[in-house]
């Protein structure tokens, strides 16, 4: 190894330490305490936050019908009461069910064999053997076998499933009337904190008449179910385990 990788391995090293010592050292301020729900925050103000741009159809004029009292585009006579403008909430009804169950099996095989000999060979069977090595036979002047065999088998099974309602804010409205909504729900439990995020598309159609949507009408859903807190922490491996997974080759 030369002197250059191994400065870029300490240097890996000390920073591997150095992130350790930042993560141990938050966990012994926050010894004894629950972790800390986020704040309430606007979610287009976030750090990464972009708007939505999807392909739009071309533009409709909106039509008026005279001496009418229904509205062109309302979804109801009276007042509608589901999410239609930014910053209106919608009840989405997170419910994802996913199984799979893949079995593959191959198997192959093949056998070959070839025999020549000569036993009888018009009487001069006995002045043939008198040309072949010593403890030769013309019976048996040539035998080759060959075999192969080749098996293989795969097996998949997946289970997942996940049933909740989270409520959501309209960040956007598309040009073509579809809203672009994001929600995020924390749960504290003793000492973990269960977050559950959830985004993506969806037209004022798909809304039911209680103002719930169901999770697979959303188009470019994003939904995120996991936790942070003392159990988790647990399940993750130390930092320097981490570092050393990509940095070994073996």
């Amino acid at each position: 190894m030369t002197t250059q990788s191994i400065v870029k391995l300490s240097g890996v090293i000390a920073l591997g330490v150095a992130l350790s010592a930042c993560g141990a050292a938050d966990r012994l301020a926050n010894v004894g305490q629950a972790p800390a729900l986020s704040p309430i925050e606007d979610p287009t103000a976030t750090k990464g936050y972009k708007p939505v741009q999807m392909p739009m159809p071309a533009m409709e004029h909106a039509s008026f019908a005279p001496n009418s009292l229904w509205r062109t585009g309302s979804r109801a006579f009276f007042k509608d009461q589901r999410a239609r403008l930014v910053g209106d909430l919608v009840t989405v009804k997170v419910k994802v069910t996913d199984r799979a169950q893949l079995d593959n099996t191959t198997k192959r095989s093949r056998k070959n064999g070839e025999d020549f000999g000569a036993e009888n060979v018009f009487g001069f069977e006995n002045k043939v053997d008198k040309f072949l090595p010593n403890g030769a036979k013309s019976g048996s002047l040539l035998k080759l076998d060959s075999e192969g065999s080749s098996e293989g088998s795969g097996s998949v099974r997946r289970a997942e499933q996940l049933a909740t309602n989270v409520a959501a804010v309209v960040t956007q409205t598309l040009p073509n009337g579809n809203l672009v909504i994001e929600g995020k729900q924390e749960i504290r439990v003793n000492f973990e904190v269960r977050e559950l995020i959830v985004a993506g598309v969806i037209r004022p159609e798909d809304i039911e008449s209680d103002n719930t949507i169901d999770s697979s009408k959303i188009a470019q859903a994003r939904i995120a179910y996991g936790g942070r807190g003392q159990i988790t922490d647990v399940q993750q491996p130390r930092y320097g385990q981490q570092v050393m997974d990509i940095l070994l080759p073996f």
